[in-house]
């Protein structure tokens, strides 16, 4: 061996990628490089989200109400595959912190196994009694509407398992742009696919929902090319005589899980302020079109906030592998800071122009009674949106560094704690109708986003605690 050179057979050392590069190198960098892409292909995806609530507002309000209806479920769709993405993304980020590209490997193999097993098990179920659901959930006149739209999201969903967890391995090994192109092309055929099934086609309701899975399924078979065949990516599959392990299981499902049940909280607290919305109306739907049609104009809000927490998980997770914890701190105050200033400056425009996004919303005469209340929900809800960046990237380092029970537990005193008490404080205690639902979400959120931050605060600076000067 010559000397003063050191010869390391390490995989991760040897053969890294411009991701992995990325991922080990100057945290505030990599946030930012892993961050853009992210939020620009969340950006087409937001952009698809609102045209699809577009062409379905075309079709009335009962078509906009059943999507509202299905819309707790494909949260929970996502929640799994989210979820489980998560999971894998950060576990390989922290493998490759630690170099450890075997693991790495192992973990990617194990989360496409468990797509499969989490797509019978859930989504065959909703697919087959869909109708007696929503029944059940007091879709009245829109039970028709909403169950042919919801049955075919059900029976897709396993594209849209893949894609996100697909997604998230990219995302592990510092693969923003890949991803990027995933998901842009997916949204993006979306919103060209939209008024052919809906309109040309003549498929109504249905017809959004085809639009959705195709557009899914074509972006599957693009991450399938680059993970399964062209094999250019840092993790490879391996499946030939394959065993389930118990430590990657439980790497994975160490965030994934809490992940899962973070958004599948979600979802129930959407469900309940849907029944909610119907029990203080009196029955009436509207509030429902409202709450539904207002929240995806919301994701345009936390659009900055969610492609900054895709980067904290995967930088956090590789410095917090390799015992790095002063970048582990970095990268969250740094993130932290950029949301704000992001989410400062869409609250101010999203409240002063609350008229005009509304009236894009109400253009059809079936629709056209919602606008003064699409207006109240603008405004209202912009007022919580600066500080949710203290909550959503405390949760998302919470997240990398693997303590996802952290994360969930944040998120259901948020979701399915603060919100539901307050929106009982606000809307029936208070008698303050759909608005005072709108102020309990606010209040909430708020609330806790700023304790969330101090509590991951708190536990940054413990680990800094256990680093070991050097020479000691």
């Amino acid at each position: 061996m010559t000397e003063g050179k050191k010869i390391n057979p390490n995989p991760i050392l040897k053969n890294q990628t411009e991701g992995v590069k990325t991922l080990l190198g100057e945290p505030k960098k990599a946030v930012m490089k892993l961050a853009v892409p992210m939020i620009l292909a969340m950006l087409i995806q937001t952009i698809y989200n609102l045209a699809d609530a577009l062409w379905v507002s075309g079709l009335g309000a009962d078509a906009l109400a059943a999507v509202g209806f299905v819309f707790p479920f494909f949260m929970m769709i996502m929640a799994l595959g989210t979820g489980i993405g998560l999971g894998s993304g950060s576990a390989i980020s922290r493998k490759i912190g630690a170099e450890d590209k075997t693991g790495a490997d192992n973990v990617a193999a194990h989360s496409m196994i468990l797509l499969i097993i989490i797509y019978i098990a859930f989504s065959i179920p909703l697919y087959i009694f869909a109708q007696p659901i929503f029944q059940a959930l007091g879709t009245g006149d829109t039970l028709s509407l909403t169950v042919s739209y919801a049955q075919v999201i059900f029976i897709g969903a396993l594209f849209i398992f893949f894609s996100n967890i697909a997604n998230a391995i990219l995302r592990g090994e510092g693969d923003a742009k890949r991803a990027m192109y995933a998901l842009a092309l997916g949204s993006g055929l979306n919103i060209v696919l939209d008024p052919i099934f809906i309109y040309t086609f003549d498929m109504g309701v249905a017809g959004a929902a085809w639009a959705t899975i195709l557009s899914f399924a074509i972006a599957s078979i693009i991450l399938a090319n680059w993970l399964f065949f062209k094999k250019d990516t840092f993790v490879n599959f391996t499946f030939k005589n394959f065993h389930f392990k118990k430590h990657i299981i439980k790497d994975i499902f160490g965030v994934g899980v809490p992940a899962s049940f973070s958004q599948l909280s979600m979802s129930l607290s959407m469900l309940i302020i849907n029944f909610l919305i119907v029990y203080i109306t009196a029955g009436n739907t509207d509030g429902v079109a409202i709450y539904s049609t207002g929240w995806r104009v919301a994701m345009i809000a936390v659009l900055p906030v969610m492609g900054i927490a895709t980067a904290v998980i995967s930088v956090s997770g590789a410095a917090y592998g390799a015992k790095a914890f002063e970048k582990v701190s970095i990268s969250h105050l740094f993130s932290v800071k950029i949301g704000f200033i992001f989410e400062l400056i869409i609250a101010i425009l999203i409240f002063i122009f609350a008229p005009q996004i509304a009236a894009v919303f109400s253009r059809a005469e079936a629709a056209s009674h919602l606008e003064a209340g699409l207006t109240q929900f603008f405004r209202v809800m912009s007022i919580y949106y600066p500080s949710i960046s203290l909550g959503m990237l405390s949760s998302a380092l919470f997240q990398g560094i693997g303590k996802g029970v952290n994360s969930f537990i944040a998120t259901v005193f948020r979701t399915l704690i603060f919100t539901m008490f307050f929106i009982l404080v606000f809307a029936i205690s208070l008698d303050g109708g759909l608005v005072g639902i709108w102020w309990g979400i606010v209040v909430a959120n708020v609330i806790s986003s700023v304790l969330v931050f101090a509590w991951a605060r708190t536990y940054v600076k413990k680990l800094m605690k256990t680093i070991i000067p050097v020479g000691a």
